[in-house]
């Protein structure tokens, strides 16, 4: 079993509950961690056997930046994971974290962090 890790993707998108969110955006940051069998990309050095880190990272831009407007982190990273799982047949688990820098909280904070496992 190996671990790929791709960490603070960053990526502007127009999600959240508050009106403003969804009309100005804001910029979003999200990790994934694969669990996957990588020993035939060991044995083999082949692309083929492993998984194409541009095309993850191009996985979850896509489900950021798409026209979908989502109220909740939640379902953000929910849909990264099951979106990635489809599009990777070698990834046994995953756990997606998304964070949001910019909430519209009254209060002092660096950021609104959820983590989704599958």
């Amino acid at each position: 079993m190996g671990i790929i890790r791709l960490k603070n993707m960053q990526f502007y998108g127009f999600h959240g509950v508050e009106n403003e969110e969804k009309k100005l955006g804001s910029r979003f940051e999200v990790d994934v961690v694969l669990e996957c069998d990588l020993q035939k990309a060991i044995e083999t050095d082949c692309l083929k056997d492993t998984i194409d880190y541009e095309a993850v990272y191009n996985t979850v831009k896509k489900v950021i930046t798409s026209e979908s407007k989502h109220h909740l982190l939640e379902t953000l990273a929910g849909k990264i994971c099951n979106n990635v799982k489809t599009d990777f047949a070698l990834v046994e688990k995953i756990t997606t974290t998304i964070r949001k820098p910019n909430v519209p909280i009254r209060g002092i904070l660096d950021t609104v962090e959820v983590e989704i496992s599958l």
